[in-house]
């Protein structure tokens, strides 16, 4: 996309914006990230998020300031981080994930947040997509209805396969009836495996791979995420084909992948952040979905 164009897709360029008129006063206005991944690996967003924020007149340390916070993997390290990050006077806090999400809104009524998350509305974080009330937007990834949909594509690629395991993310909202009733159009047998933690997610892919399964359903998650290249790496090991969420994980490796892309999404994200920037409540701001 060329930068004209993404400035279209946003709205127009820098303009008189309430909380830009603080760095005249003095104060940058200060956008807090709270991010799901450890910070020295897999780091996807800081980098294409301060371009694409730099590419619509947001220029880091000239009108605006980004303050990152990374959980490392740890969902319980969201609410201190969250925190944290209230604590430092932030102007809006972006987060990723339902767990950062949730303890994002439980620091802070008042601080506009704006989200990525699998299902937002689905997983409570939201009232709905066209009026999310509160002090929360951003972005539903279609997560819930894509793993049926990965579900079908794995089953079209390896038709012979009839003993389909499903890893799946016990921290995330669950799809497992919808998931049950696709299996039984396909006549197909799901063996279920969770995991909240990248311990449990080591047992899981354990007992995935001694448990005779014929291909494998990673369902979306951004713990799942996170540990791709070792998941990729493990069917690899054990020849089993397996679907991912992002079609990034079929280019790190992974065999297929069905889903909307990550970059994408965080156009999605940059255009919510700069309408809240602009004085945009969250609450009047739709929640968008990627195609």
């Amino acid at each position: 996309m060329k930068r004209r164009e993404f400035i279209t897709l946003l709205g127009g360029g820098a303009a008189a914006w309430p909380l830009a008129a603080r760095a005249q006063q003095g104060r940058l206005p200060v956008v807090g990230v709270l991010r799901a991944n450890r910070k020295d690996v897999l780091e996807t967003f800081a980098e294409p998020f301060r371009r694409y924020m730099k590419a619509i007149g947001w220029e880091e340390g000239r009108n605006v300031r980004f303050l990152f916070v990374w959980t490392e993997g740890l969902s319980e390290r969201a609410p201190a981080l969250a925190g944290e990050l209230v604590a430092q006077n932030v102007d809006l806090i972006v987060t990723f994930g339902d767990p950062a999400t949730r303890a994002a809104q439980q620091a802070t009524s008042a601080i506009p947040i704006v989200a990525m998350t699998d299902d937002m509305v689905g997983s409570g974080l939201a009232a709905s997509l066209a009026r999310p009330g509160g002090n929360t937007t951003g972005v539903s990834i279609l997560a819930s209805e894509l793993d049926v949909k990965r579900l079908e594509v794995l089953h079209e690629f390896v038709p012979q396969a009839r003993r389909v395991a499903v890893l799946a993310d016990s921290t995330t909202v669950s799809t497992r009836a919808q998931l049950a009733s696709a299996a039984r159009d396909l006549d197909l047998e799901l063996v279920w495996f969770e995991a909240g933690s990248p311990e449990e997610l080591s047992r899981a892919v354990d007992a995935l791979t001694a448990a005779k399964v014929e291909a494998v359903n990673v369902l979306a998650s951004p713990l799942l995420n996170l540990w791709r290249v070792q998941i990729i790496d493990r069917m690899r090991d054990v020849r089993l084909p397996a679907v991912y969420q992002w079609p990034e994980s079929a280019e790190d490796g992974g065999l297929l992948a069905y889903g909307p892309r990550n970059l994408l999404c965080y156009r999605h994200v940059v255009s919510l952040v700069d309408k809240v920037l602009r004085g945009a409540k969250p609450a009047d701001l739709p929640i968008e979905q990627p195609t």
